[in-house]
């Protein structure tokens, strides 16, 4: 069942209404299928992107919609809850736009972002490393100014949309000292010696293409430089307060969409007579999933608005992503028990949802990173 909103306006409500009847149209049709087959729908970014979807928070004199984060966040969840690799891409592409939004010239702006920003163009956001992927200051890709350039090499492993994307945001060492010495890059797919390994064979997400990204003598002009040099770290650690709060709504959607399927299973499954939701051990299973599914909307939203607000939501948006990932992994496995050993198999998609939700716990640092925040900010 649909998610119960308060939304502000009826515009809002008539952008979530499109978002649900785009989302059962072209995402819950073909989700499991592409799973199955690990096919990547890019095609499906492209629908999203010309609906105005694909970047709701960006303004509307670049090609965005203008809309305040937590009505961007609720569509997001919307898109979660049909197709849980698409929703983790929408997430990704907004970040990948997020420093040359934020960081970039006027001139870069107006270049890049509206190409960006329109769903012809699918971004994918290099930060991580094989050896430095919780510590970010660690990373060895480097960036060496020559003339009227930059030389990248270097790899940047588990990229979500690599090879596949149409642009590269990429953090890269230009000095040696630590934290300070990184610096952000434009790199548009075709740059020579941009190359990709072969894609990830992973649990979940199978939708969704990761792979290590590697920099080669990668010549970039130097106006491809987001922000100053040495400002590379604070871009991408300001970008993932945002990233989060995006997979903590992908999260909420994923597990909004388990429990509808738990639900109803439990209503048409009988056992000693009756419907097996009519048995209070199952009842109260139920029950703490829809608890949990509540809470985890009520945290990514209330984190939005203090964004939308123009105050601090770093702590916030923690443990939004905490509290929404490791509720997602929770729902999805007892989903899994609401099935019994029909949840078991892949003749329904429950055991599907359990495997894509523990990467949520992973990516956009890991849920011990996030204990870290938190507790750092008391």
């Amino acid at each position: 069942m649909p998610a119960t909103r308060h939304l502000p306006t009826p515009e809002a409500e008539d952008l979530l209404a499109l978002t649900r009847e785009i989302a059962a149209k072209e995402l819950t049709p073909r989700a499991a299928d592409a799973e199955r087959t690990a096919t990547f729908p890019r095609e499906v970014f492209t629908t999203l992107g010309r609906a105005g979807l694909l970047t709701l928070p960006y303004p509307e004199e670049f090609g965005g919609g203008a809309q305040p984060y937590d009505i961007y966040l609720q569509a997001l969840e919307e898109i979660g809850t049909a197709w849980a690799s698409v929703g983790v891409g929408v997430s990704v592409h907004s970040l990948s736009c997020f420093p040359l939004f934020s960081y970039g010239t006027d001139e870069q702006r107006a270049r890049w972002l509206p190409d960006l920003l329109s769903g012809e163009r699918l971004g994918a956001y290099c930060l991580s490393e094989a050896h430095a992927g919780s510590d970010p200051a660690a990373m060895r890709a480097r960036a060496v100014r020559d003339g009227d350039s930059y030389v990248l090499n270097g790899a940047k492993a588990w990229t979500t949309h690599g090879g596949e994307a149409d642009f590269y945001t990429v953090m890269a060492r230009t000095s040696d000292d630590g934290g300070r010495g990184i610096s952000c890059f434009h790199v548009p797919a075709g740059t020579p010696g941009l190359e990709f390994d072969r894609p990830e064979e992973k649990m979940g997400l199978t939708g969704s293409t990761t792979a290590t990204v590697r920099l080669v003598d990668a010549r970039v002009p130097a106006d491809h430089l987001i922000g100053a040099e040495g400002q590379g770290l604070s871009i991408a650690l300001a970008g993932l307060d945002a990233g989060r709060l995006g997979i903590a709504a992908v999260a909420t959607g994923l597990a909004q969409c388990a429990l509808d399927a738990s639900v109803a299973y439990a209503r048409e499954r009988e056992a000693f007579g009756r419907a097996i939701i009519e048995h209070q051990g199952l009842a109260f299973v139920l029950a703490d999933m829809a608890a949990a599914v509540e809470s985890s909307r009520a945290t990514y939203l209330a984190a939005a608005r203090l964004k939308d607000a123009g105050r601090p939501y770093g702590r916030e948006a923690a443990i939004a992503k905490l509290v929404a990932t490791d509720n997602a992994m929770k729902v999805t496995t007892d989903a899994v028990q609401v099935f019994g050993g029909a949840g078991y198999t892949r003749d329904f998609p429950v055991e599907r949802y359990m495997r894509e939700a523990k990467v949520m716990q992973i990516f956009e640092g890991t849920n011990q990173i996030q204990r870290l925040v938190i507790s750092r900010r008391l």
